[in-house]
């Protein structure tokens, strides 16, 4: 009873790991077809920022216009190519101070600011922001001003070893905050920025469950292949690894921050890297190096000296570990190699051996095989002449029930008649004694009796016919055109058409002959003969054939 109940329990527990690990291979699977399309994502990008550049090309353009173009061609940049962004942004910041618009040179500032930040220029970037007047930004670029300076607080604050500096760059990262926080709550509180920046507050405060409940809002307005889609389930994973105390769900959002980078064609990524970690962890060593050197050649597309030094820390152990696996490979193969050879050596002993006995055998074989095929052809020849025989029986056999069939009914038929010529003597007898002469004269005009017995002998002639060939009106009828063939009304009764050429079948192919058995003048027999030769399937043929019916 006890183990009805845990069974199903105990199955639950075993089955979750290996569920967990098809999901999870599953999943690698996906991320590495999507590697393997890097280059058609990226393609379609280039397209994308070849027709802007082509729009810049018109001489009509105006200043306004080609400050809106380079502004979409720095979005398409943005984490493709840090050289290509910083020249566009540049370019616009130059072409903003030209056309004389504040907010553009505004813009194109805090744009700078965002790429150095991003790209790990942390000083650089603050110099940039402390230049400018946070009481002249619009609404947008306040927001985007504190986020700028809370990312190089927070990353100042996480490289720094310094107690003293590190603490101070908290409590800049404090100001900056309190001062975000104050400017979103006039902010819809579904928006995007709204709630990336509640769930970064409550990752600040240590409240991960929390976190992850706005993550999943945000996750649920986000679209994979963004760059948005793969930065919240890049956060995700980390907050499901310390929810969770293990690296299952971790793995799982990484993978899929990862593929969001690659459709995207994302280089400036982190997702990739930090997954190669954790397999190289986990000893799947080949998945790590292939992973590595994915994101090392991204981020050296990009130009990314953050993601270098990032790289830079695992990559020599990962590809050390790669390998002394492929050499441990390699000296396996080798080894395995020479035991193949010796194998091979046995074995090419063993064949010569065996196609010695082979040739022995095959000698042998050739001795049956002749005195085979000669018995076969024995056999054949036996085979031939009892099916002659067999034939023959079968022809002789159906002569002779031919010859009986039409003997019984000729006899029968004969012997009637004689009762019949004898009952009509009488009769002709006792009219002439009871001087009946009159009555006689009328029974020798009257032509009831040649009906009747003509009757008679049309019955016994059908029932004699298809008793012999039963398959004839069926054979008969093949013969003609399908909607000309003829229907008998009994079963074992003929039209007059079907007894001219029964009459044929057996052999009476002369029409007086014919018409003096049935009684027909010559002239309708041969009517009748065109008539069914007329509708025939083959005319020319047709009676040959009707001849062969069986």
């Amino acid at each position: 009873m006890l183990s009805k109940i845990f069974l199903p329990f105990f199955l639950i527990l075993l089955s979750s790991p290996l569920s967990s690990q098809n999901n999870e291979e599953e999943l690698l699977t996906r991320l590495e077809t999507e590697m393997s399309k890097r280059v058609s994502y990226q393609k379609a990008k280039e397209q994308r920022i070849e027709n802007l550049k082509r729009l810049l090309s018109d001489k009509d353009i105006s200043l306004e216009n080609k400050y809106f173009i380079k502004k979409k061609l720095i979005s398409e940049y943005e984490y493709f190519s840090f050289n290509a962004s910083l020249f566009y942004i540049e370019e616009n910041l130059a072409l903003a101070k030209k056309i004389g618009n504040d907010l553009f040179i505004r813009e194109s500032t805090i744009r700078l600011a965002k790429l150095l930040a991003t790209s790990g220029r942390y000083d650089e970037c603050i110099n940039l922001l402390e230049e400018i007047n946070s009481s002249n930004l619009s609404k947008k670029l306040l927001y985007e001003y504190y986020i700028i300076f809370k990312r190089c607080y927070y990353e100042l604050r996480t490289i720094s070893s310094v107690k003293n500096i590190k603490e101070k760059y908290n409590n800049l990262y404090r100001v900056y905050q309190d001062s975000l926080n104050s400017e979103i709550t006039n902010l819809k509180k579904k928006s995007k920025l709204y709630l990336e920046i509640i769930e970064q507050n409550y990752r600040d405060q240590g409240n991960t469950k929390e976190a992850l409940k706005v993550n999943k809002k945000r996750l649920s307005q986000a679209e994979m292949g963004t760059r948005e889609y793969a930065v919240i389930t890049f956060y995700r994973s980390f907050m499901k690894a310390e929810v969770d105390g293990n690296s299952v769900n971790q793995k799982k959002f990484l993978i899929l921050s990862s593929i969001s980078d690659i459709r995207a064609s994302i280089k400036d990524n982190a997702s990739l890297t930090n997954l190669a970690i954790i397999l190289f962890a986990e000893g799947k060593v080949d998945r790590a190096h292939d992973y590595i050197n994915f994101s090392f050649e991204d981020a050296r597309f990009y130009n990314s000296k953050l993601r270098f030094l990032d790289i830079s820390n695992v990559l020599p152990a990962i590809s050390k570990a790669y390998e002394i696996k492929n050499n441990k490979q390699t000296n396996r193969l080798k080894k395995q190699l020479i035991f193949i050879s010796l194998l091979s050596l046995i074995l090419m002993i063993a064949i010569f051996f065996i196609i010695k006995q082979n040739k022995k055998i095959n000698q042998g074989k050739e001795y049956l095989k002749t005195a085979n095929l000669k018995l076969k052809d024995l056999n054949e020849k036996l085979s031939f002449s009892n099916n002659d025989l067999k034939r023959l029986y079968e022809e002789l056999s159906s002569v002779d029930v031919i010859k009986e069939q039409y003997i019984g009914t000729f006899l029968n038929l004969y012997s009637e008649y004689i009762d019949k010529l004898d009952v009509y003597r009488k009769t002709v007898s006792k009219y002439i004694i009871t001087n009946k002469t009159k009555d006689l004269l009328e029974l020798s005009k009257s032509k009831k009796i040649i009906e009747s017995e003509l009757k008679i002998f049309y019955e016994n002639f059908d029932k004699s016919f298809l008793h012999i060939y039963p398959n004839f009106i069926k054979n008969f009828n093949a013969l003609l055109k399908e909607d000309e063939r003829i229907i008998v009304k009994e079963d074992d009764s003929l039209t007059v058409e079907l007894r001219i050429f029964a009459l044929i079948r057996l052999g009476i192919s002369n029409s007086s002959k014919i018409s003096k058995i049935l009684r027909y003048s010559v002239n309708t027999i041969y009517n009748y003969r065109v008539k069914v030769r007329n509708i025939s399937i083959n005319r020319e043929e047709f009676e040959d054939m009707v001849k062969k019916i069986k």
